[in-house]
């Protein structure tokens, strides 16, 4: 019988090699969005424009044969043109609902901060427990459901800063960075005369996907593992460390579900220390709120992860 894990890792490297096509040097980005993937994560892409967010959200849709939808976000758009509204017909004499974007696999959602907080929390019920309620009637989004968000973090004319409750549903906000010279070259010759997206062919679907989301639960996690997990995240919640507002339950829960992925990822069937000290900044840096000292003192959250990581003991 063959091995069912042999076989995850052998579509995800499958996965991984066509995304690398597309995202030319970003390995560790490419590994970090896989890793959100199938723990069933949502991802928060940090950057300046023009360096491949859009591409690489729609590398991994073509990937997985996913259905992928696209909101440009603005500062008059309203919740409906995300989640659909209902319009009289009046020849039948009834509403009829006509579903919006957010009835997707994988919905990118471009320059996020653009729209108003009202229209931003359209989305987090969406994100959080993969439904949408519209009038009074609950809709289930398909699965998988994954949201792609971007955001431009040095254009702050005409944008409204996500709120904590909206970043907490996000498991992880990284950045993908400019490529180096040599990959940058490599680049301009594969799409010289057409772009990569057109040869990328599928490796598999979206129910199998799900299946392979599925086998990430069943990576064991010890208990002295899961309270360093949670030690962690427990000192965020110090003020001593230069944090006014800690990761929540939902974060630990998110470390841990990333830490299982990351341990599939690289063909284990149990997390190590290692795993969950490799997400800290990923899934917790996001979510947390310096104090006015830290602040003050120049000091990034990502610092404050790593200072945390460091000082925390490592079980053995």
């Amino acid at each position: 019988m063959a091995d069912p894990q042999a076989s995850h890792l052998e579509t995800i490297g499958q996965i991984r090699t066509r995304l690398k096509q597309v995202i030319r040097g970003k390995d560790e980005v490419i590994g970090l969005l896989l890793n959100a993937v199938l723990a069933n994560g949502h991802v928060l892409l940090d950057d300046v424009p023009g360096v491949g967010k859009t591409t690489l959200a729609k590398a991994l849709a073509l990937t997985v044969r996913a259905d992928f939808k696209r909101i440009q976000f603005t500062s008059d758009m309203m919740p409906s043109d995300i989640l659909g509204s209902s319009v009289f017909n009046q020849q039948s004499g009834e509403f009829k609902f006509y579903p919006g974007p957010v009835f997707a696999n994988i919905l990118l959602g471009d320059e996020i901060n653009r729209a108003s907080p009202r229209t931003q929390s359209a989305l987090l019920e969406a994100m959080n427990e993969h439904q949408v309620s519209i009038e009074g009637v609950r809709y289930d989004l398909p699965k998988p459901f994954l949201v792609i968000a971007t955001e431009n973090p040095v254009e702050y004319f005409g944008t409204f800063p996500l709120p904590e409750a909206q970043l907490d549903r996000f498991a992880m906000k990284f950045s993908l960075g400019y490529p180096d010279s040599e990959e940058e070259l490599a680049m301009l010759n594969d799409r010289w005369q057409d772009d990569p997206l057109d040869r990328i062919e599928p490796v598999i679907d979206c129910a199998g996907l799900v299946e392979i989301q599925k086998s990430v639960r069943a990576v064991t996690m010890e208990q002295s593992v899961q309270e360093y997990a949670r030690e962690l995240v427990a000192a965020t919640r110090n003020p001593e460390n230069g944090f006014s507002l800690g990761a929540s339950p939902r974060a630990l829960l998110d470390l841990a579900r990333c830490a299982q992925a990351r341990a599939l990822l690289n063909g284990r069937e149990f997390v190590t220390p290692d795993d969950v000290s490799f997400l800290a900044v990923p899934v917790l840096a996001h979510r947390l709120i310096l104090n006015r000292k830290s602040s003050h003192a120049g000091a990034s959250a990502a610092d404050l992860i790593a200072a945390v990581v460091k000082k925390t003991r490592v079980p053995v």
